[in-house]
């Protein structure tokens, strides 16, 4: 109802437990899936990883929207590559702006959850891992992981958002990731941002 009532949005299909949603889901090739974590047959987090976890080919963007606020979820959710987590009381507009992010290449995740998965992500690992990427790149991964957007990055390192992107394509092939959360996952992890 909340997606269907966007002027911009369109429901394309509605499916009743996980394996009919993976079937409708590579059938289809929605821009963006919507899974609950608890679905019958197949749960959500074996549909994510099968539509877009680790070595799918052409992986279809989802986003986790459920009542179960389990950090294990989460983390299962974003290392198979989700690309938003919510909680079912984040509200309609927050919804809506997961599926913008998802169809933009960014990823939302429930403010309460980010505020968790960065104190996890403060265990810090060995200095001096920089992934091999150049100065400039850590940069914009640094500002990543601040919450900044591309337009954001490159006015305050004065380049154009094209260069922004360029670097993103450099720092994913280098990191192996495969969004922004991933990329701020790490740069957290590292410590390389207070």
């Amino acid at each position: 109802m909340i997606i269907g009532a966007q002027p911009d949005m369109e429901v394309v299909g509605e499916a009743a437990d996980g394996v009919e949603a993976v079937e409708m889901a590579r059938r289809l090739r929605p821009d963006v899936a919507l899974f609950d974590i608890r679905m019958p047959r197949m749960d959500g987090l074996q549909a994510l990883r099968l539509l877009a976890g680790p070595g799918v080919a052409d992986p279809i963007k989802v986003v986790m929207v459920t009542t179960f606020d389990l950090d294990e979820y989460v983390h299962q959710a974003l290392r198979n590559g989700a690309a938003g987590f919510l909680l079912k009381d984040s509200g309609p507009a927050l919804l809506v702006e997961a599926v913008r992010a998802a169809m933009s290449g960014d990823a939302l995740i429930s403010p309460s959850i980010t505020v968790r998965l960065l104190e996890h992500l403060s265990h810090p690992v060995p200095q001096g891992d920089d992934g091999g990427l150049s100065p400039r790149e850590l940069d914009v991964v640094r500002l990543i992981a601040r919450g900044r957007t591309n337009a954001e990055i490159a006015a305050e390192l004065f380049i154009s958002v094209g260069t922004v992107k360029t670097h993103l394509g450099s720092v994913h092939a280098k990191l192996g990731t495969r969004n922004r959360v991933e990329i701020a996952a790490w740069v957290w992890e590292r410590r390389l941002v207070s």
